[in-house]
């Protein structure tokens, strides 16, 4: 893959040029052969390198950092394109984007300084928190462990999901030390120790290496880990509303791309049914009845999702300037990011099944590959899945009852 000839996707004043030709020859260049990469398992190595040349990964920095400074609602901007271009590509950045926002955007040290350098230079960085033996998704204890020796740490343990870690520098890996402190780590991939491997098999998101990570006796500094405190981190309520967001905008933009590959699939249409309204499938009412309803979906999964990030921001912010209880405002992001993870997930899964309306018995054939909106955004949406979300709105609305402070709310 060629990159373009200016990588920059950052205006001047260092605050992200949503509309401009940089950012948008990117999103070009992404988009190009997309559908092969998924249809022929090509892990998508290129464009991540597009994007660490393009500095994608430091939007959220401040522009002191050498970031763009951009807003959550902007970044969600961009992630929703990204998203429309290649959904695999904006999945695998998910986890980078949150760990920058937890112990990146704002470092508290010499260690944080160092990870935002890494950041502003282009670096992307992975995770790997989630154990199969964990008796509940979301519990923050690992049995992954940090063991003391001499002045360091020895990191041992298995850990699964691994998203987007095979195309990054750097991975963020959750630990407890013998006393059962819990913490992180964010250390280089390229580590002795660290074993990265692509063994995800899901019907959907397949080039987004979620796979399994292998730490072996991997040597940690001590002032390369920060243990968990009540205002860092895991202990922050409702810390994962970005993360869960970051996926709804996601689906936002397949349902983008549904309504992009539908009415392109109207025009080049030849052939319609005898008993068609219109002998020309553009002049179809029926047909432009369907696109209308997928565009009309889109439109409204994006809006929601961006009204989320806007309290989101709010939310940042109230903590940034040290709110002494910002969790209201945390909670209202939070409520807003599962309705809106309802609405998006449900018009993209929709605009999935649409799209074959528009198209007849060709369409399914596997060369379009038209199905893999439907699969992708399927498979996002069975991450922290819409009833649990449904459940806890609704008995916030009948009682009162918070959401749970914890886990992907």
């Amino acid at each position: 893959m060629n990159k373009p000839a200016s990588a920059t996707s950052l205006a001047p004043s260092g605050q992200i040029a949503l509309r401009s030709a940089e950012l948008d020859a990117l999103f070009a260049r992404i988009a190009e052969g997309e559908s092969k990469r998924e249809r022929e398992r090509i892990l998508p190595f290129d464009a991540i390198d597009l994007i660490r040349d393009a500095k994608l990964g430091a939007l959220r920095l401040p522009t002191s950092a050498g970031g763009a400074g951009s807003t959550i609602r902007e970044l969600f901007e961009v992630i929703i394109r990204l998203g429309e271009a290649d959904a695999n590509v904006a999945h695998i950045l998910r986890n980078h984007f949150s760990v920058v926002e937890r112990l990146v955007r704002q470092p508290r040290d010499e260690q944080g300084r160092q990870w935002q350098q890494a950041v502003a230079d282009g670096a992307i960085i992975g995770l790997a928190t989630t154990e199969l033996d964990t008796p509940q998704v979301g519990d923050i204890i690992p049995n992954t462990t940090f063991t003391p020796d001499s002045d360091d740490y020895l990191l041992n343990g298995t850990k699964y999901y691994s998203t987007g870690t095979l195309y990054s520098d750097y991975v963020l890996v959750r630990a407890a030390d013998p006393s059962g402190n819990a913490g992180a780590t964010i250390i280089p991939v390229k580590r002795d120790g660290v074993e990265l491997i692509d063994d995800w098999d899901g019907l959907g998101q397949r080039l987004t290496a979620t796979g399994t990570t292998h730490f072996r006796n991997v040597r940690v500094r001590r002032e390369e880990i920060v243990f968990d405190a009540p205002d860092v981190g895991y202990g922050v309520p409702y810390s994962n509303t970005f993360a869960q967001l970051f996926l709804t905008a996601i689906v936002a933009g397949i349902a983008r791309a549904a309504l992009r590959d539908a009415a392109a699939l109207v025009r080049s249409r030849k052939r319609t049914f005898y008993y068609a309204p219109s002998e020309a499938p553009t002049d179809d009412p029926v047909l432009q009845q369907t696109i209308g309803q997928i565009a009309s979906g889109a439109f409204a999964a994006e809006t929601v999702v961006l009204a989320a990030a806007e309290a989101l921001d709010v939310a940042t912010d109230a903590f940034d300037a040290g709110v002494r209880d910002a969790n209201e405002v945390a909670h209202r992001a939070a409520l807003l990011s599962a309705k809106a993870k309802i609405v998006a997930d449900d018009f993209a899964i929709r605009a999935g099944s649409l799209l074959f309306d528009v198209g007849g018995a060709s369409a399914t054939k596997k060369a379009t590959n038209f199905d893999r909106h439907w699969r992708n955004a399927r498979t996002l949406s069975s991450h922290n899945p819409t009833t649990y979300k449904a459940r806890s709105i609704g008995q916030h609305v009948i009682s009162g009852t918070p959401l749970p402070a914890k886990g992907f709310f």
